[in-house]
């Protein structure tokens, strides 16, 4: 496959990604959302800001090192390339990156609470654990991107954080991967909420993950 053609698959699949979000109804009221898909190892096309109506011709190429290299971003949007790259960085398996205020796993990041493990979507779409809240800092900030590098290190499995008083940071092998996965937490969000009122949620048995990846590894053969 050329650059040219890996470029369009990667700018498809966002935007396909993307779509999937809105259609899920994971979304934010305003809509603000922004994703990314690795092209090579040092650069990522990047989401202009909001992705609602998104086109592949709206995506930016960007590097790891924050600079554009084709199409244009708003200023605003410049400020989150810091968030993504440090997710490549971090992790050189991850293909895409997508950050959203979904509303249910807002609340847990707006509270600094992880969000606990405790629904099968989430085991089956690669958070096999709590997604644990990296501390505040200014969007874009080396605050923010230390906070984030630091969880990364300290959590090397987790394919998902919260960010502290801001939303939803989820990454994968591929953008549909990372939505499917987003789609998992956010409806696992609402779940912690709903349980709470009813005597709150309860762990998995001892031994769930090994049966559901043994569950899949059956279907798969």
């Amino acid at each position: 496959m050329s650059d040219a053609q890996g470029k369009k698959e990667r700018a498809d699949q966002l935007v396909e990604a993307a779509e999937g979000l809105f259609t899920a109804g994971v979304m934010s009221h305003s809509g603000h959302a922004n994703l990314s898909a690795r092209l090579d190892d040092d650069s990522f096309l990047l989401t202009p800001g909001f992705v609602r109506g998104l086109r592949p011709e709206d995506l930016a190429a960007v590097s790891l090192d924050r600079q554009v290299l084709a199409g244009r971003l708003r200023s605003v949007s410049a400020e989150i390339i810091a968030m993504h790259s440090t997710v490549y960085r971090a992790r050189p398996q991850v293909g895409a990156v997508i950050h959203t205020h979904s509303p249910a796993a807002t609340a847990f990041a707006v509270a600094h609470r992880p969000l606990p493990c405790r629904t099968e979507p989430m085991l089956r779409f690669g958070q096999a654990e709590d997604v644990p809240v990296v501390p505040w800092g200014p969007r874009g900030s080396d605050v923010s991107v230390r906070g984030m590098a630091e969880i990364l290190e300290r959590r090397p499995t987790t394919a998902a954080v919260l960010l502290a008083n801001h939303g939803l940071l989820v990454f994968g092998p591929d953008s549909a991967a990372a939505a499917h996965l987003l789609v998992a937490v956010e409806e696992s969000a609402e779940a912690e909420l709903a349980a709470a009122a009813i005597g709150g949620a309860v762990d998995f048995p001892e031994g769930a993950v090994e049966a559901v990846r043994a569950a899949i590894a059956r279907v798969a053969s």
